[in-house]
């Protein structure tokens, strides 16, 4: 029987492009009287540039600060520090993973999904990606990794949003959802957002991200989805040429023993393309919501809750990556669905 989701410590992954912000939210959160116990894991110390007068302890390569949280650096193998900061006295409210700027997120989020004591302790929450609302649109033409720390976000903190006008706030907005439709988005400046919004999202339920984005639902319905208006009014609608997002539904029951041998087939074959994948599914015969969410080849699922009474037993999927091939997954999908 899989250990319970919920009582394994969730895990955020922060990632953004140098200079975006990712500094001021992680000093927030080692500094600000927020009542939880973080650990964030940093790659460099000088980077963040730790307040000495905040810290009352150290040991090692950890620093435990007067609020409650510790911050440590990956030094060289981020299993073994996962694998220390579990073993220490009073576990963790959450954990903070931060990647460097030029970073691809995956590799730190597929920690997740392959190393079995961290799988048991440990769960990915959410890939928050800090993004500079300035500089973002030409990042996105110039670097291939900016552009996928935002198809690869579950929370998109768009900063610096007072540096710019309202078109072209208008203007980065679209780009990013172009991207990455299924990201919540916050607008700030210095990086001032609650650390709830970020942190402890349960983004692997998803739920959130359906409450958040009713639009998620209306976008199966075989348009592609760039031509949903997304509420903002008017905006252009960039389809971004080589990123994609896809997503799929059923109000019909998935037969398991076709949808789990498919998806994994999937992911086997078109992994690389596919940058995320997430997903709720009603199995027939199966009173239990399935979840899962996978970066890449590597997948994690798991039964999460029974279904809730008078709740539309619907399975939800999307899939987020470069060339992806749509009518092929549309395809395989529909000869899962009991009949």
């Amino acid at each position: 029987m899989p250990e319970l989701t919920s009582q394994k410590i969730p895990v955020t992954v922060l990632t953004g492009y140098l200079g975006a912000g990712k500094t001021t939210l992680l000093n927030r959160i080692l500094s600000e009287n927020h009542g939880k116990k973080y650990a964030v894991i940093v790659n460099e110390f000088g980077e963040i540039g730790i307040d000495n007068d905040l810290i009352i302890g150290a040991d090692e390569e950890v620093f435990e600060m007067n609020n409650g949280c510790v911050c440590c650096t990956v030094r060289g193998d981020l299993v073994r520090i996962l694998d220390g900061l579990m073993k220490r006295k009073g576990k963790f409210d959450a954990i903070i993973v931060e990647t460097t700027g030029l970073a691809d997120p995956a590799p730190v989020a597929q920690t997740f999904f392959v190393d079995e004591d961290v799988q048991k302790n440990a769960r990915l929450d959410a890939v928050v990606t800090v993004a500079d609302a300035k500089w973002l649109s030409d990042r996105l033409k110039d670097a291939p990794e900016a552009k996928n720390q935002i198809a690869f976000a579950d929370v998109i903190v768009l900063n610096k949003t007072d540096l710019v006008s309202k078109a072209e706030l208008a203007e980065v907005e679209a780009r990013i959802r172009a991207i990455n439709p299924y990201a919540k988005l916050h607008r700030t400046e210095r990086c001032q957002v609650a650390l709830s919004d970020v942190l402890e999202r349960g983004a692997f339920d998803l739920d959130r991200i359906l409450e958040l984005e009713p639009e998620f639902l209306d976008a199966g319905d075989g348009h592609d989805h760039h031509d949903h208006d997304h509420g903002h009014g008017g905006l252009k609608h960039y389809h971004d040429e080589d990123m994609q997002s896809l997503s799929l539904r059923s109000d019909k029951p998935l037969d398991a023993t076709k949808f789990m041998p498919w998806l994994q087939e999937l992911v086997a074959s078109e992994g690389q393309k596919i940058l995320r994948s997430k997903g709720i599914l009603s199995f027939s015969d199966d009173d239990d919501r399935y979840v899962f969410q996978g970066v890449h080849m590597m997948l994690e699922g798991d039964h999460q809750r029974a279904w809730k009474d008078g709740e539309a037993r619907q399975s939800r999927l999307v899939f987020i990556g470069r060339e992806l091939p749509e009518q092929m997954i549309r395809d395989g999908f529909e000869r899962c669905i009991t009949t």
